[in-house]
């Protein structure tokens, strides 16, 4: 695998996802990664940006249930008010699983960039009636695979 082409997901920060340290909370950070993966996998109300790996339809009897997730913090994260620069690839494609990446920066407005942390989560798509493994569909695959590349190496293990 080579290195893959990344999506760029502008996240804001919300004054909430701050702790009594004055950056964001480790907690707060797992519902960003939730709010980037949503965005990057579900199809969008009108209206709202559409990212080429938005494949998976709104409103189907499709789940995705987190089967593993770890991060890396590197640096503490301040409140800002522009959105972060969150950049998530695939590192592995199963049959009904998939391993999203990410990166999060500081805003790409900000200049040279921070590195914040980094995470992956294996998703794991399931049928929803029978809490069963779904197959990725072909569209799916078609849309992720140009996202693939090598999975995090995290540093300090």
């Amino acid at each position: 695998m080579t290195d893959a082409v990344r999506l760029h997901i502008p996240i804001d920060l919300r004054w909430g996802d701050l702790d009594a340290f004055n950056h964001v909370n480790n907690t707060s950070m797992l519902k960003l990664l939730e709010e980037c993966r949503v965005r990057a996998f579900w199809a969008p109300e009108s209206g709202e940006p559409r990212y080429p790996t938005a494949v998976v339809p709104a409103g189907t009897e499709l789940l995705t249930l987190i089967a593993r997730q770890e991060i890396e913090y590197l640096r503490p994260v301040p409140y800002q008010s522009d959105p972060l620069d969150v950049q998530l690839w695939f590192g592995r494609l199963g049959g009904s699983s998939g391993e999203v990446c990410y990166e999060v920066y500081s805003p790409r407005a900000a200049g040279e960039q921070v590195l914040y942390a980094r995470s992956s989560a294996v998703i794991v798509f399931v049928d929803a009636a029978s809490g069963r493994p779904v197959r990725l569909t072909p569209e799916m695959r078609a849309a992720w695979e140009p996202y693939l590349g090598e999975p995090i190496r995290y540093s300090r293990r």
